[in-house]
């Protein structure tokens, strides 16, 4: 039984740190909507919890302080704002953010879409804010249910 709170738990805790990280990419994506050459990033929400979550096609050993996210960090200009992730860019097995399809063509060959970045940080906020209140609920059922009331 409480391994079954525990997991659960667990699932949406790794989910709430996964829409933070994906939120710092859409941010920094915002940042660099008028550097020339930047290509923008993406995590792929389901390919990240695939990882975290310990699914078989995915299994990643990680060490204390690793993040189980799949990140570049890598900057493709030395004029870019760097996206950090862990400190040795790596995880068990090589995997990066993708980038992001560019939609409108760029003079500058920056292909940052605000309108699209500002719709997927909306969401990704509201996303985030959802699971911050599974969590918040859920931890109030079992300590209601320790109390007993």
């Amino acid at each position: 039984m409480l391994a079954n709170l525990n997991s659960s738990l667990d699932f949406h805790s790794k989910a709430l740190v996964i829409r933070a990280e994906r939120q710092r990419v859409i941010a920094s994506n915002i940042a660099n909507v008028d550097t020339p050459g930047y290509s923008a990033h993406n995590l792929d929400f389901k390919e990240a919890m695939n990882a975290a979550s310990g699914s078989p096609q995915n299994q990643l050993s990680l060490s204390p302080g690793q993040s189980a996210l799949p990140m570049r960090t890598q900057k493709t200009n030395p004029g870019h704002i760097p996206l950090p992730g862990n400190a040795s860019g790596q995880l068990g097995q090589q995997q990066s953010a993708g980038y992001a399809i560019q939609s409108q063509p760029s003079m500058d060959n920056n292909s940052v879409d605000i309108d699209h970045e500002r719709a997927n940080f909306a969401d990704n906020s509201v996303r985030y804010e959802a699971t911050l209140r599974f969590i918040n609920s859920q931890s109030k059922t079992i300590l209601s249910a320790i109390q007993g009331q």
